[in-house]
């Protein structure tokens, strides 16, 4: 009988031990994957994703801005501009820079500074053009929003108002 008590127990001990292991990797990769110690007593948050597409207009406005706002953050004006003649319509680009020269602030973000977090969200499409919401959130934690507005089939960045 001994040996059978035995035999369960180390079923029990194995079990116990693989269950540990698990638990240990669930807290050490979700630490390494957001830079944070484990959360004792927290199950493991599903990690932050990013998905869009070439062909659809609405993904090019949340590239865009998301592209825009690194290259103005780094101070890397090369870039930010590469970035308006693609992703910007020529009459946009002309209407942006009168807009900068009148209100002395970036026209696509419509502010001087650069803000520290950024969402796009879709607001519908029709008529050939595609249009979101950005929400700019600024350093203090204020947040402004931009309406714009993309061509359907060029997929350029036609309209960018407060």
């Amino acid at each position: 009988m001994s040996t059978y008590v035995s035999k369960r127990t180390a079923i029990a001990i194995t079990t116990t031990a693989a269950a540990a292991a698990a638990l240990s990797l669930v807290l050490v990769t979700t630490a390494s994957a957001d830079g944070a110690a484990p959360r004792t007593g927290q199950a493991a948050a599903a990690l932050p994703s990013v998905s869009g597409s070439p062909e659809g207009a609405f993904t090019r406005i949340a590239d865009f801005y998301g592209s825009y706002i690194d290259a103005v953050y780094d101070n890397d004006g090369r870039t930010a501009d590469q970035l308006r003649s693609f992703y910007l319509s020529k009459p946009l680009q002309a209407e942006l820079k009168k807009w900068e020269e009148t209100n002395h602030a970036n026209g696509v973000l419509r502010a001087q500074n650069v803000p520290t977090q950024w969402k796009v969200a879709s607001t519908g499409s029709g008529a050939g053009k595609t249009n979101a919401t950005v929400t700019l959130t600024w350093g203090g934690g204020d947040t402004t929003r931009i309406h714009v507005q993309a061509d359907l089939k060029t997929k350029k960045i036609t309209s960018i108002t407060d």
